[in-house]
């Protein structure tokens, strides 16, 4: 009786051993695992356009004034004399470079604080560019205007505000030294207010 219990007991399992073998040779293979570092690069977005730009034909915001000078020599646009062209501005730490344009730019205007070109304002020559084929031109390299008034259509980041402004004049401005400048109009106006407030008090 025994040794018939046990015949079945192996005959069970061996049928049992069979069907989890078929089962195993039908199962389709483990899909490889996924390296996320083998995935396909996604294509670059359509809005990854530059916000603005800091440079105009090799001239550039934060380069010191030798640098805009040999800059300015280069460029058949413009007509840069020498040092007639150079001036002081009557606000401390600042000078200007005023250089007439020979093409499509009329005249420009570089201003340095602390030796570093802040500022850049050129008048454009509307017998041989439109405001609206500039305009057109940043909108297709920059994307749209963070502003747009009737006045001036504007491209902004934390660093740089570049505005195309009417009549038709292109403006590239350092916002870093920009807030630096109104901080101290500001400490200045605070303390001829003060001054103000003290000498009508001693009336």
């Amino acid at each position: 009786m025994d040794m018939m219990r046990s015949i079945i007991v192996a005959a069970v399992l061996v049928l049992a051993g069979l069907s989890l073998s078929a089962q195993a040779a039908a199962a389709p293979p483990a899909a490889p695992p996924t390296n996320p570092a083998a995935a396909e690069p996604q294509a670059p977005s359509a809005d990854s356009k530059k916000t603005t730009s800091r440079s105009f034909r090799g001239v550039e915001l934060g380069m010191d004034r030798e640098a805009a000078i040999a800059a300015l020599k280069k460029d058949p646009i413009f007509a840069y004399r020498g040092p007639e062209d150079l001036s002081l501005l009557p606000s401390p730490n600042q000078s200007l470079i005023e250089v007439s344009g020979l093409s499509f730019v009329k005249r420009g205007y570089f201003q340095f604080y602390e030796g570093k070109l802040w500022t850049m304002i050129l008048e454009l020559d509307p017998d041989k560019v439109d405001h609206y084929s500039i305009f057109t031109s940043l909108v297709k390299k920059y994307g749209d205007p963070a502003l747009i008034d009737p006045k001036e259509a504007r491209w902004e980041d934390k660093a740089t505000r570049m505005a195309l402004e009417r009549p038709l004049s292109l403006r590239y401005m350092d916002m870093i030294v920009y807030g630096k400048l109104r901080e101290g109009e500001n400490a200045k106006a605070s303390a001829e207010e003060l001054d103000r407030q003290g000498f009508l008090g001693g009336l």
